[in-house]
């Protein structure tokens, strides 16, 4: 028997496409929803629900967008070909190619894991653009899959929690944000704090919900007012508030490092009015009734978003001296600003759309594309598997400038950019040939930051040299930053194949290895391939270049040949402890051989009172490592294993690593270094790296007589106020 919430959910979809467009094909819905129902008839939810619960539940938020009949059809069959028995052909047959192709593209994006290594993660944003430039309907369907899934994640472990709700911060709602999808990315980010942060978020929620009453009266008396002074221009418009989101609070308050209550513009009003010329009207009413607040004035009307956002943002100074914010804009720009890119498909199928208003949205559906296709270029351009997931990172989440070329053109850019910046924007043969820069009539150096409303004019010159390696340095946006390694690559390939090969060869060797045993063909075409490289050769230009450090082709090396790279066996036969062993010179007594040569492992850096093992190596000696050090537990071979210990009469001092994660703060380092001086530990490197004006992260090697003083080192570096975590490498 059909349980009659799952009917009454399915109802309301068909319901609402026949809303949205009478001629919509729901006999298809209907038939996608039993296909679906029958294929998940024994599957259930973690919260207990039939699963059709879910595919449903995706159609009605798709059918609330406006989406058209296709995108409703494979939201209902969206887990069937990953799910089920019915395959990607079945369902070519049942209904037709497209929608096959949509629901085993979702599928293939619902294999996707973030949470994975570097070059993993490379290849499935690569998977993920592909599907994307195919039929942008494939993520629209899988963020709101994702939606949903974040709607109901109370019901998975916590870890998993935190993964997903990580996951879906980091790429799916910059995503949303990116397709101009404003209401499903504001969801997303607070949804994601709600699990990322729950205490913070429900202290946020609680805080707010106390001042509700008074900030809605506040909404109520400012929209009063407000209307008045509209209506007696004769404007039509449609006036409502809300308060800001959740995570947009959050986030303003860890930037300024300020508390809930010094934040003050926690609410918007937004005016919806019909023409552009009305837009500007309203504006000026506004500003004639309230103060406006210096530098809170935006046209994104006039400069639009990259994601197509159109709306003029202005603070003022309101009633009791509180500041709030008015959104202004047209209703087909509210239309834009809540579904981004879904908003293409709202005249599809026969609807009464006039043909100008048509015409608009597939030229914004073009601006939209082409930034998809910028993103396959750049996919298909990058060797490099780091390189394109930071670039397509870097290209969801930065601010943006925006400036203007000398003709007036409007000119996006990521915040921090530069003239070659602009100039590689333009043309990659503009920025190659980049010889000067003005920006507002005056000739500036190439690597001045840009700012909003710059006016940016490139000097180029047929005999310049090509771009300089220094650009690398500065240059802000991915685009500029792979076209410019693109012209070395091309340039001096054949230079940076051998210089790569020699370069892998010798840090081989300085491991202590043969290189010719590590590097056979077999294993170099494995090598290749992992590291996300086309050819044997792109592989040795990349490492020539530095496209990519030979540090991370080390480590991928121990991974994939663990035997091969393990240091080799010298054949030697070992006796049995001695039960008494002499003084000896040497730190570490290796059983049964007071003649050997002994070295440390860097890997572990073992020092007096940890727990030691020695492991034989080819024309080196013993190599000491802890006992606990991962690469000895992965070793194949326990036979070259040797049992040693410290020399308890030895002295001297022995290499160690300390990792400390700390709040931001210049203090940090002081107490730090005055720690080291107290103790009279010697620092042989201090590093720090600072993440997003958030947290300090220190990397110090020192000189240490024993474990015990390590110990007591860190025990006293733990009381200094700012740091969070110590830990030894």
């Amino acid at each position: 028997m059909e349980n009659d919430a799952v009917k009454g959910k399915i109802d309301n979809v068909i319901n609402l496409v026949k809303a949205n467009n009478p001629d919509a094909d729901t006999e298809m819905i209907y038939k996608a929803y039993e296909l679906a129902k029958e294929a998940h008839k024994d599957q259930k939810r973690l919260s207990g629900e039939d699963y059709i619960i879910h595919p449903v539940s995706v159609a009605y938020i798709l059918a609330e967008m406006q989406m058209d009949t296709e995108t409703i059809v494979a939201a209902l069959l969206h887990d069937v070909i990953e799910d089920t028995i019915y395959s990607y052909n079945y369902i070519k047959e049942a209904f037709n190619e497209n929608i096959a192709d949509l629901v085993e593209g979702v599928t293939k994006i619902g294999r996707i894991g973030f949470q994975s290594k570097e070059e993993s993660q490379a290849e499935n944003l690569r998977k993920m653009v592909l599907a994307m430039s195919k039929d942008i309907r494939v993520i629209l369907i899988k963020l709101v899959d994702r939606l949903h899934n974040m709607r109901t994640l109370e019901y998975m472990r916590e870890s998993k929690q935190i993964e997903k709700a990580k996951e879906t911060l980091d790429i799916y709602a910059p995503l949303a944000n990116r397709l101009g999808i404003s209401t499903i990315k504001w969801e997303l980010e607070d949804l994601s704090l709600k699990y990322l942060d729950p205490e913070g978020y429900y202290d946020l929620v609680h805080k707010i919900k106390i001042k509700k009453s008074a900030r809605e009266a506040y909404i109520a008396d400012v929209i009063k007012v407000l209307a008045r002074e509209i209506e007696k221009v004769g404007t039509n418009a449609e006036i409502y508030g809300r308060s800001k989101h959740f995570y947009s609070i959050y986030r303003k308050m860890k930037k300024q490092n300020r508390s809930f209550d010094e934040i003050y513009d926690l609410i918007a009003v937004r005016v919806i009015v019909d023409s552009l010329k009305d837009c500007y009207g309203v504006l000026g009413v506004v500003h004639s009734q309230w103060t406006p607040i210096p530098g809170r004035f935006k046209d994104y009307i006039a400069m639009p978003k990259p994601n197509l956002y159109q709306s003029i943002h202005t603070t003022v100074m309101g009633p009791k001296g509180e500041p709030f914010e008015i959104q202004i804009r047209t209703r087909e720009m509210h239309e834009t600003a809540e579904y981004g890119i879904a908003a293409h498909w709202k005249y599809k199928e026969g609807r009464t759309d006039s043909v100008d208003s048509k015409d608009a949205k597939d030229n914004k559906y073009e601006m939209q594309m082409s930034w998809l296709r910028q993103m396959l270029e750049l996919q298909r351009d990058s060797e490099d598997a780091g390189e394109l997931v930071e670039t397509i990172k870097v290209d969801l989440l930065n601010d943006e400038v925006y400036v203007f070329s000398p003709k007036g053109a409007v000119v996006p850019l990521p915040a921090g950019s530069c003239p070659l910046d602009f100039a590689y924007r333009i043309h990659s043969d503009i920025g190659n040939n980049c010889v000067g820069a003005r920006v507002n009539n005056k000739i500036v150096p190439l690597n001045s930051p840009l700012k909003s409303g710059d006016i940016v004019e490139v000097m180029t010159s047929k005999n310049s040299n090509g771009p300089s390696r220094d650009w690398l340095s500065f240059v802000k946006s991915p685009h500029a930053r792979n076209k410019i390694k693109q012209y070395f690559k091309k340039e001096e390939k054949d230079e940076n194949i051998q210089k790569g090969r020699l370069v892998l060869e010798r840090e081989i060797k300085r491991e202590g290895l043969q290189h010719s045993n590590l590097l056979n063909l077999a294993n170099l075409e494995i090598l290749t391939e992992k590291c996300g490289y086309k050819s044997l050769n792109d592989f040795y230009a990349a490492i020539g270049y530095n496209g990519i450090k030979t540090g991370t082709v080390l480590q991928k090396m121990r991974l994939l040949f663990p035997k091969e790279f393990s240091e080799e066996v010298e054949e030697i036969v070992f006796k049995k402890p001695q039960k008494e062993q002499k003084k000896t010179s040497s730190t570490v007594i290796v059983a049964g051989h007071n003649e050997i040569d002994v070295h440390f492992a860097k890997c572990c850096n073992p020092v007096p009172g940890d727990k030691i093992v020695g492991y034989i190596t080819k024309g080196r000696g013993i190599s000491v490592h802890r006992a606990d050090c991962s690469n000895v537990l992965n070793l194949s071979d326990p036979e070259r294993i040797v049992e040693v210990e410290w020399n308890k009469f030895s002295t001297g001092s022995f290499t160690a690593e300390i990792h400390i994660k700390a709040n931001e703060s210049p203090k940090t380092i002081i107490e730090i270094s005055k720690m080291f001086l107290e103790m009279k530990i010697p620092v042989t490197a201090l590093n720090v790296k600072t993440e997003k004006n958030e947290y300090d992260y220190f990397t110090a090697t020192l000189e240490v007589k024993s474990r015990r003083e390590l110990n007591l080192l860190i025990k006293n570096l733990s009381k200094i106020k700012e740091i969070i975590q110590i830990y030894r490498v």
